[in-house]
């Protein structure tokens, strides 16, 4: 964000106040020291500087992966997924010849009871909620969605991290290590809305480790 001397004077003490609240929900006050780290500063283009607030949580620019998914959720159980939703692959070069619509057919039906296993999976762990670091097509996202499973995908790493430290939650690699007491927990996670082309950004507040912050900045532009 670009932010002019004169637009810093007209709200500094807002600012200020919010750079002093961040610094103190994740300082270490008996080791005296601050992990800047913790603090995440992101912004979206558009509203007034003023509208810059301190959230005790994580904002990540994603949303939700289906349009019909629910947009806000409460007490929130949370995968967190580094394990892409897909068949998995042979780690060799690899051929596969389609011959005939039954040969088609098998290789879809594969693909389908490969979804539903790994959905299956999360569900059985309790999870409401999964974060995923990889993408996955449009049948799984329809299988996610007829499952009444919410997911947000292609989140990066650093991102994962900070949702994990925020949730109390662990990284999973695959879906098989994946139980109840890895999930992460938040009070609300929630889909925030920005200007008139409607712009959406993922917001996880409420969470049981609040020294993981974001500074979220508004502004008129963006260099």
């Amino acid at each position: 964000m670009t932010i002019t001397r004169f637009s810093v004077n007209k709200c500094l003490r807002k600012l200020a106040e919010i750079a002093v609240d961040a610094v103190l929900a994740v300082a270490d006050m008996k080791r005296k020291d601050v992990n800047f780290e913790l603090i995440k500063v992101d912004g979206k283009v558009g509203g007034r500087l003023e509208d810059s607030v301190l959230v005790r949580g994580v904002v990540i620019d994603k949303t939700i992966s289906h349009p019909q998914m629910p947009k806000e959720l409460k007490n929130v159980k949370i995968a967190i997924l580094t394990c892409p939703f897909e068949p998995p692959k042979p780690k060799t070069k690899h051929k596969l010849d389609i011959k005939s619509a039954e040969d088609f057919k098998l290789l879809r039906d594969f693909e389908r009871e490969t979804f539903e296993t790994m959905i299956k999976q999360v569900k059985d762990s309790g999870a409401t909620l999964a974060i995923c670091q990889w993408g996955f097509d449009d049948e799984a996202n329809h299988l996610l969605y007829h499952h009444k499973l919410p997911a947000v995908r292609w989140v990066g790493g650093p991102e994962l991290e900070l949702i994990a430290i925020a949730t109390n939650g662990r990284i999973v690699p695959r879906f098989s290590e994946l139980t109840p007491e890895k999930l992460g927990t938040a009070g609300l996670v929630r889909e925030m809305t920005f200007g008139t082309l409607k712009e959406r950004m993922l917001c996880i507040e409420q969470c049981p480790n609040n020294r993981a912050i974001t500074i979220f900045i508004r502004g008129g532009n963006k260099m």
